[in-house]
């Protein structure tokens, strides 16, 4: 599906990090090292306070933006279905964080040059740039042993 007004991108947006959430609520209590654990409760505060913003964000922006439209955009760009193994190992879990966290940076960079209100790009452009702060620390945990 094409997201092609400011609505269907800011709906989306909020789905998707909602999706995270919930996918590393789970992962969570799956994970056995005690530093990733941590990084991942870190993460899970970050996903609430993003939905917040994203929320915030389309109540206050929604009357500019009703009538702009949005191109290039495309639904299935950003989407994917994981399933958690029960006895899956730290490193399993460290890399569907980071397909998950991938996603949305790349949904957020592409989204902040797509929406034509300079307030939103701009909120966009700074959740990418945690996304990538974010990629950087999960990829130096060291969870590549056996």
């Amino acid at each position: 599906m094409t997201l092609s007004t400011f609505g269907a991108i800011m709906g989306f947006a909020s789905e998707m990090v909602k999706h995270s959430l919930t996918t590393y609520q789970t992962i969570v209590q799956r994970a056995k090292d005690t530093v990733f654990k941590e990084h991942l409760q870190g993460l899970l505060g970050e996903k609430e306070k993003e939905i917040a913003l994203m929320e915030q964000t389309r109540r206050e922006n929604v009357t500019e933006m009703i009538l702009e439209p949005i191109t290039g955009l495309h639904q299935g760009d950003y989407e994917f279905e994981v399933e958690i193994p029960d006895q899956a190992k730290d490193l399993d879990l460290l890399k569907i964080v980071l397909i998950f966290e991938k996603r949305e940076q790349k949904f957020f960079q592409d989204s902040s040059q797509k929406v034509p209100l300079p307030e939103v790009a701009r909120i966009f452009r700074k959740v990418a740039h945690k996304k990538e702060k974010n990629l950087t620390k999960l990829k130096s945990l060291g969870l590549n042993q056996p």
